[in-house]
């Protein structure tokens, strides 16, 4: 089984900074994409932002500029470097990796437990 394992988020004023950390562990020949996704009360879960294996990053459009995805292959890691927060990036947040499991095994979505981040002053 794969776990994820989210570390970060917390409260933080308007225009303030957090990064967030996930590590994927558990049985993992590779990993597809893994990213970030969050939810807001009352609203559907979006994605933020998601990097393949190879590099290629895409960022949902009112993080750009502000919100920085970043991957270490080797380690199984996905961390998230959040600049000028603004309330309405009050959520949930979800780490997400797309995992293969074995050399003949389909990749498979898996998700963290979510991780709260509270922008106010």
């Amino acid at each position: 089984q794969v776990q994820l394992v989210e570390s970060g988020g917390g409260l933080v004023q308007p225009g303030g900074s957090l990064r967030l950390s996930c590590a994927a562990t558990g049985n993992i020949f590779n990993i597809r994409d893994m990213g970030w996704y969050r939810q807001a009360p009352g609203n559907q879960r979006e994605l933020v932002a998601r990097v393949t294996a190879g590099g290629a990053i895409r960022y949902a459009e009112s993080v750009k500029g502000r919100f920085t995805i970043s991957r270490h292959n080797a380690e199984n890691t996905v961390a998230l470097e959040m600049n000028s927060l603004k309330s309405e990036d009050t959520a949930v947040y979800y780490c997400y990796a797309r995992v293969v499991e074995g050399f003949w095994s389909p990749a498979r979505a898996f998700w963290g437990p979510g991780t709260q981040v509270t922008v106010s002053s």
